[in-house]
C-alpha cells in the first residue's frame, strides 16, 4: 500500500518490478532469529569479533551486536551466517 505524498524510491520500484524484496536489492542485513538458538543473518559483510558471550557482525550500515552464552558461529558463507547457543539480545547500531 502506498502513502499518499510519498513517491516510491529507486530501490522500492526496482523490487516492485522485479517481484524481490526491496532489503535484498538494497543490501541490508536480513535477521532471522528461530527461538533463542538459532540466529540466521543474510547480506552480512564479515565478522568483526567473536567470542562466546558476544559475536559483532557488520552489516554495512548498521553494526549488529549479538549477546548470550554458549555462542557459536556454526556456518558462514559470503552471504550469509548461521549463530547458535542461548542469545539473549541483539542489538543494531
Amino acid at each position: 500500500m502506498e502513502r499518499k505524498g510519498r513517491r516510491p524510491g529507486f530501490w522500492e520500484r526496482t523490487a516492485e518490478v522485479f517481484d524481490l524484496p526491496a532489503d535484498a536489492l538494497a543490501g541490508l542485513p536480513k535477521l532471522e532469529l528461530v527461538g533463542d538458538r538459532e540466529l540466521w543473518v543474510e547480506n552480512h559483510r564479515g565478522i568483526l569479533s567473536y567470542g562466546d558471550r558476544e559475536i559483532h557482525i557488520s552489516g554495512g550500515a548498521f553494526l549488529i551486536r549479538v549477546e548470550g552464552e554458549e555462542l557459536e558461529l556454526r556456518a558462514m558463507t559470503g552471504v550469509e551466517l548461521l549463530i547458535t547457543g542461548h542469545i539473549v539480545q541483539i542489538t543494531l547500531g
